[in-house]
This record gives structure tokens, sequence and C-alpha cells, in this order.
């Protein structure tokens, strides 16, 4: 392992990621609409034209095409058998030895998320739901909340990390480790590049990253082995599950633990850094949801509607196929812009305006069909339990006057940088 490896701070590794997929200063929600109104089906590249480099690992000059209608994309996403996603294991999951669940088809990610999928449904989560209220409010809050001042993405990058962490099977007396965990998670995500000398650079770097983060959980798997694996934790309970027939052995765990990790922490965190600024801008909404805490579920669906961390998912057809008249040959790449689908005007009523009081309907942020973000429910638990924690423990938690208004910035890993708040 490198200097530079060990060295990576947790935050500068996070801020790095936010700027490796930005993309160009623009206002992407009128290019939107704009895209949807006049070329909803876009033979070009749409993300590269922005900016935003390509997770696929695959020739930048294959084909691609760009959806920006909420029927279309949910057409693709639904449909894994003619729009697959092997190819992620060509680009980002050859950090991970191609073994990532976004990067499997047909039957071999039936199986591995059938495998997965137990452990990460309401009733298993909702057993880990206390501990995540303590850690949040007796770790975070309760120490900050003296101050009656601070930037609230200082806890939404940590909490996130801790919490999943200790629900994975990571001593919890060890935070320091967990934090360079986090840190090469992190760094495995900036390995796609636009630039070609800095992709170079970023991949030598993610690899090295993932190859100490394979160590680091290869330990601990071995540790929980060791120690009977009864527990409720991730490990304990993929030690003890079988996958095709069998007992999982200490690599396969780890390489699965592994590939779950970088998008743990940083898509809670910029889901949380969002929700908080939709609703601080908002303080009558703030204020509804202090007091009527069943609106909390409602508030976190429509953030995830309204501003989705992940703005676009891709897809490769498996065949010659169609959209809207448009042909799209077997083999090209099928960019499908979830931030877009997610304010179509056919699909949601007042599609711009930041809702909690809409008709419940399917939107994509954490994704759709087979390879519907397996983690969701663990992401929206956590969310949970943070704007709870957060309304109960800073009172008149508002906006600080006397810093910059908060912004929500990004055309992919979208989310704000900053989000200060004073209460009291």
């Amino acid at each position: 392992m490198t200097a530079a490896t060990k060295d990576q701070s947790l935050e500068r590794a996070f801020s790095g990621v936010a700027d490796n997929y930005r993309g160009a200063d623009v206002d992407l929600n009128a290019l939107y609409r704009e895209m949807r109104r006049d070329s909803p089906v876009l033979e070009e590249n749409f993300m590269g034209r922005l900016g935003v480099p390509n997770i696929a690992g695959l020739d930048p000059d294959r084909p691609t095409f760009t959806l920006f209608k909420y029927a279309d994309v949910m057409a693709v996403l639904r449909d894994a058998a003619n729009f697959t996603s092997g190819f992620i294991a060509e680009g980002l999951g050859s950090f991970f030895d191609g073994l990532i669940l976004t990067g499997m088809d047909g039957e071999a990610h039936r199986r591995a998320r059938a495998l997965l999928q137990p452990i990460f449904m309401p009733e298993v989560v909702n057993r880990w739901k206390p501990k995540m209220d303590h850690i949040v409010r007796e770790e975070y809050l309760q120490p900050l909340a003296r101050q009656g001042r601070a930037d609230l993405m200082d806890f939404g990058l940590h909490f996130p990390i801790r919490l999943i962490y200790a629900l994975i099977g990571f001593p919890d007396d060890k935070p320091e480790q967990v934090k360079q965990y986090a840190a090469w998670a992190l760094a495995i995500l900036a390995g796609p590049q636009v630039d070609a000398e800095r992709a170079r650079v970023a991949r030598k770097a993610a690899m090295e990253a993932a190859q100490a983060l394979y160590d680091a959980v290869k330990v601990q798997v071995a540790q929980v082995r060791a120690n009977g694996a009864t527990g409720e934790d991730l490990i304990s309970r993929l030690i003890r599950a079988e996958y095709e027939g069998r007992s999982l052995d200490d690599h396969e765990v780890t390489t699965f633990v592994r590939s779950l990790l970088p998008a743990a922490g940083e898509t809670t965190t910029r889901t949380f850094g969002s929700l908080m600024v939709l609703l601080l801008e908002r303080p009558e909404l703030l204020e509804r949801v202090r007091h009527d805490r069943s609106l909390v579920p409602k508030a976190i669906d429509e953030a995830v509607r309204f501003e989705p961390v992940a703005t676009f998912k891709v897809r490769q057809a498996a065949k010659d196929l169609e959209i809207r008249g448009v042909k799209i040959p077997k083999g090209a790449m099928v960019q499908c812009i979830v931030a877009s689908a997610n304010r179509d005007e056919e699909a949601f009523e007042n599609s711009e305006t930041f809702d909690i009081d809409r008709k419940p309907k399917p939107s994509f942020g954490f994704g759709f069909g087979p390879h519907m973000c397996i983690g969701q429910f663990i992401a929206k638990t956590e969310l949970q339990v943070a704007l709870n924690a957060v309304l109960d423990l800073l009172p008149g938690v508002r906006l600080d006057p006397a810093q910059p208004a908060p912004q929500i910035t990004g055309a992919q890993l979208r989310g704000p940088h900053a989000v200060p708040v004073v209460w009291g």
C-alpha cells in the first residue's frame, strides 16, 4: 500500500468523487425539459457531452443513445433481457474482480441477488434500527447539539459510513479504521475519468484502494468466522448463507462485501444533504414534518424523486431494437436520464415542484426493475433515523443566514457540498 493510498482522507475522497462526476455548470433541469420536448431519444452520449466519465469502461466511440422520458426509462430498466448490465464488469466492476451485482446479468445476477436480498429486507433492517438510532443520537447529534451551529454535511458524511460498517460487522471501537476503509471505497468510485492521463493515475489509485479494502475486509471476515458467525451483521449472515447450493468461502464473502461498500455511504450522504436543503428552504414544510413524523418517509421519497443522487443509469442493447421510432443497434449503449424521467410532466403532476403530498408513484432514484438498489431499505431507514434525530435534537434548525445558501449540484452523484445551519 502506498503512502498516497494510506493518507487518503475521507473528506478529500468524498469531494474528489463529487468533482469527478460534476460535469458542466449548466441548468440541468432546464436542459432536461428541452430534451423531453424536442429530443426524447437522442443519438449521443449526453452525459459525456457534459463531461461526466463513463463507468462502463468500453470504447468511447460505441454508439450511445440517451433517453429522457419516464415511460422509456421505465421500459428499459424493467427489461433486463433486452437491456443488459454485464458491461459494467468491464469498467467499474474491474476494480471488484468483476463480481459486482450491478454488472451481472441473467441467471448469475438472479442467484447472487437471491443470496443477498434476504439480508436487506425490511424485517431485517428494522431489527437494526435501534442500533442506528443509538449511534446517530449518542455519537453524533447529542455532542453537536451544544454548538448551536454546524455544517450538516459533516454529520451527513460520517453517520452513514459509521452505520453501514457497523451493520456489515466491523467493530464499533475502531472509528479511524472505518474512515480509512470508507476513503478507499470512495477512491474506487473515482477510478473512471474523462481525461486519459488522469484516468491512468486514478485507475492505479483505485486498484490500490480496492486491494487495500479487500485485505481489510478479509481480515474481518476471518475474525467473524473464527468467532462462530452467529450475529445479525452482514458478514455473519453471508457466512451462514448458501450460494449455488454451497457455503461461501472467505474470498467470496470478502468480494461481495467489498462490492457493496463504495455506494454504501456515498448515496445516503448526498440524499441526506439534498433532503435537508429541500426542507430547510421550505421552513413551513419543515415545521409540518417536525410535528407529524408520519411525513418523514414521504419527504424522503419525494427528495429521491426530485433530486436523485444517481442521475442516470446505463444499459446495453442485447439485440437490434427501436424506441420511439429510433433504431438502436445491438451492442449500443442506452443511457437513461433518471433525473429527467423523475420530472417528466407526463408522469408527475407539477413535476418541477417538491411536493411530499403527491400521490405515490415509482421514481428511479434507486433504480427500477431487476437491478433496483438492493440496499434501498437500509438507506431509507438511515435517512429516517437521521431526520428524526435532527428534528428532535436540533430545535429550530434553520439555514445559517451568515453563510451562503446551499446549492444542490452535479450532473452525477448529485447533492450539496455544504448545508450550514443554526438552531436554538
